[in-house]
């Protein structure tokens, strides 16, 4: 007889698609939803998702495929959370508090909601009325690419409560995926916020010719800059060198999958913020990450150049030459 609970991951994207992989490794019962019906049915008929990592299979004999979201709600004790932070509100509208009572709700998503201002698990809080020792995190330097082709990765699941976290990260480990826990549910997840954020400045960097010597510089302050953030808004102690924080940091900046990376990059080299989105056909977080992370720091003042210049060039159209080079004079 099947002990392990039923978990249900809420998305249809790359990351979300690479998290239904991992978990159909050691549970019998995973539930997905994704948004159209279509792509729904291409899913149950094809095996493969037609617009995200379209090389994984999917295991139907231990995947359940829905566009019903009160059904994948109603269907699991665990639910995983994975649509881009910007439509959150919009993907959970059918959702009341009520759907949330007695559910374990992690996050694994990287960014802010943005009317809000809020990190995912403030959110869940503070408007879905759930638990604090309710709610917890995925994170870690670990690319929705690299699980699809089953290279070695490490994930972070962070919760208050550690037993949930405990409990998540068994189901969560598998031949390639290692996972550890934490507590620190802001800092990991406001840390992964700021990481998509630098990573665009990173683009920007190299769109408009800087070198590797650079980018060595440029991250080296970025993950001081995260420290004296999250310190800021969630004061507790915490190693700031750790791969849920740096980890995370260094392959989101760096990696040829890192999207936020490819759109700075874009931004970099003249694409305007329209097109550079129209050409990825994918979401950069950091781009709306940005704007909330700027508003929130007026009420914190921490000193941070780096986040400052992304937001210049983003939102008040500074050309990216010339902010990368003002950015440069204030790092060391």
């Amino acid at each position: 007889m099947n002990t392990k609970p039923s978990v249900s991951v809420i998305g249809g994207g790359s990351w979300a698609t690479a998290i239904v992989k991992i978990l159909s490794v050691s549970l019998e019962s995973v539930h997905w939803w994704v948004r159209n019906e279509d792509t729904a049915a291409f899913i149950r008929n094809y095996r493969h998702n037609p617009n995200y990592l379209s090389d994984v299979e999917i295991n139907l004999e231990r995947v359940q495929v829905t566009s019903d979201l009160k059904s994948a709600f109603h269907s699991s004790s665990i639910i995983i959370l994975a649509v881009p932070s910007a439509f959150l509100k919009d993907a959970l509208k059918a959702i009341t508090p009520g759907d949330f009572k007695g559910k374990l709700v992690f996050s694994a998503i990287k960014g802010i909601v943005p009317d809000d201002l809020l990190i995912v698990g403030e959110y869940l809080q503070r408007v879905m009325n759930v638990p604090v020792g309710s709610i917890g995190v995925i994170t870690g330097p670990c690319h929705a690419e690299e699980v699809a082709m089953e290279r070695l990765s490490y994930l972070t699941i962070a919760s208050q409560n550690k037993e949930n976290a405990a409990h998540l990260a068994q189901l969560m480990s598998c031949r390639y995926i290692k996972t550890t826990v934490s507590d620190d549910i802001y800092g990991t997840e406001y840390s992964a916020v700021l990481k998509n954020v630098i990573a665009i400045a990173s683009g920007i960097c190299h769109g408009v010719g800087y070198g590797d010597n650079f980018q060595a510089v440029l991250i080296s302050n970025a993950i001081q800059e995260i420290k004296r953030f999250t310190d800021a808004v969630s004061p507790i102690k915490r190693d700031i060198s750790d791969s849920a924080y740096l980890g995370d940091l260094l392959v989101t900046a760096y990696s040829s999958f890192s999207r936020n990376r490819m759109f700075g990059t874009m931004i970099g080299k003249g694409y305007s913020v329209k097109f550079a989105h129209l050409e990825m056909n994918m979401i950069a977080e950091g781009y709306y990450a940005t704007q909330c992370i700027y508003e929130i720091n007026r009420k914190y003042s921490v000193h941070m150049p780096i986040i400052s210049a992304v937001y210049r060039v983003l939102y008040e159209r500074v050309a990216p030459r010339v902010e990368m080079k003002l950015l440069s004079d204030q790092l060391s």
